[in-house]
């Protein structure tokens, strides 16, 4: 049996573990660890020096220190009620227009995200800011719900964001040029959401009432709180592409800003400080967990060759570009139903970024296409978190509004899945939309 057979049996079977609900790591482990022991007759020594060496490789790796650091920063934001301060300023200018106080969520959601970088956090944290106030100012569930799943995503659209620094060490892209390739397209993502809730409040004016109109001296004071929470994110992004700090320092910097802003607004105090640490380390134990897994299921795929053939296949096929990149895009939605973002920009960018870098889009160079590809696959691969059926964020925002109906809060988000639609296919046939920030500040 060739080796490129046995790599496709090994990720038939991984797939088939993900589908049973076995845990993406264990699953890695098992499929990467099953085919290096085909491929070396069953030689086991081979196997486990090449897993200590995987396992030494990944965590001496010092660019991965900012993992931890943008997760504790919005673990500080999260528990420090800095998601408080973001939506009354955003309801302050906007609240008393007809689905302002929705419109002001997801402005909320795309400013925690500049903080956060979690989808699951900012959707949770957002959602318990906001849901109360929609709910006592007539917003009906369907559309409250809706809003929350679909702009708690803009936790990780809007950098910094974890799956794009793992994306950046996957491919030796730089995580500057990745986070301000993501500005724009996270901005059009809010813009989009904006006017899915203006369409839908006009069509139906008592989903989204309007709310009371805020005396200007109000309106300011709350603008005015929030200058400390976009400093950081100012900060932290031209930081790093500037050259003024590297990503691992820029982090830093945040984490701290993020923990003292925290402490001065009064929000974050001894429990919250250690839940804002016990969190850091349960997820940076998890997604360290899942790179490894990662690191020896594609060390044994390129053992057997499945990802270099499958590429000189795609390129020799003769099928047009395009067509090649919509397939892997309609992969990445259909993988949403069964694994989330990280597990696969993981899984799939060994397999799918040769495929990509050899073919010809518009004639851009290698680099412009590393970085408009990274920013494609962050945006499909947010996408599963509000598809249904297994979509994260419908689950987490109706733990917390128990009295919507799942099937509703499902209806409400297809007019948001629309819009993010929209925007993947302008994102592919205008990649000027990613990279034009890094030309210019380049």
């Amino acid at each position: 049996m060739s080796g490129t057979a046995i790599g496709l049996i090994g990720f038939g079977l991984l797939l088939a573990m993900l589908a049973v609900r076995v845990h993406i790591a264990l699953s890695m482990f098992i499929t990467g660890a099953g085919i290096y022991l085909v491929m070396n007759q069953g030689e086991a020594g081979a196997l486990l020096y090449t897993l200590n060496n995987l396992v030494y490789a990944r965590v001496s790796n010092y660019d991965l220190a900012v993992i931890p650091l943008f997760i504790l920063m919005g673990q500080f934001a999260t528990h420090g009620g800095l998601s408080r301060a973001l939506f009354k300023a955003a309801g302050a200018l906007i609240g008393h227009w007809r689905g302002g106080l929705a419109m002001a969520a997801t402005a909320a959601c795309a400013a925690f995200g500049a903080i956060c970088g979690s989808s699951l956090a900012t959707a949770a944290t957002m959602g318990q800011v906001a849901l109360p106030e929609l709910k006592e100012h007539g917003y009906s569930g369907k559309l409250a719900t809706a809003t929350l799943a679909a702009s708690g995503t803009l936790g990780i659209m809007i950098p910094p964001s974890v799956p794009l620094v793992i994306y950046a060490v996957l491919t030796q892209e730089s995580i500057g040029k990745l986070f301000i390739a993501a500005v724009v397209p996270g901005l059009l993502a809010a813009l989009g959401y904006l006017a899915v809730i203006a369409i839908q409040v006009r069509r139906d004016p008592s989903a989204g009432p309007a709310g009371r109109r805020v005396p200007w001296g109000e309106r300011i004071r709350a603008q005015i709180n929030i200058i400390p929470v976009l400093l950081v994110f100012l900060v932290v992004i031209f930081g790093i592409y500037a050259g003024w700090a590297n990503p691992t320092e820029a982090a830093s910097i945040g984490a701290a800003a993020c923990g003292i802003l925290a402490v001065v607004s009064g929000g974050l105090r001894v429990e919250g400080f250690l839940k804002s640490v016990y969190g850091t380390a349960h997820a940076t134990g998890m997604i360290f967990l899942v790179l490894i897994g990662a690191d020896l299921l594609n060390a044994s795929l390129a053992l057997s060759q499945m990802p270099t053939e499958l590429a000189n296949w795609v390129l020799s096929s003769g099928l047009p570009p395009l067509a090649v990149l919509f397939a892997i895009l309609l992969v990445y939605i259909l993988l949403g139903c069964v694994m989330d973002s990280l597990a696969m920009i993981l899984l799939t960018i060994p397999i799918f970024y040769p495929m990509v870098m050899g073919l010809d889009f518009f004639g851009m160079s290698h680099d412009d296409k590393s970085v408009w590809f990274g920013i494609l696959a962050l945006m499909v691969v947010e996408i599963g978190l509000v598809h249904p059926p297994v979509g994260m964020n419908l689950y987490v925002i109706n733990k917390i509004a128990k009295d919507v109906p799942m099937k509703d809060t499902a209806l409400g988000v297809m007019p948001f899945l629309a819009s993010d639609f929209i925007r993947i296919v302008l994102l592919v046939f205008f990649p000027v939309l990613s990279l034009w920030l890094v030309h210019y500040l380049g």
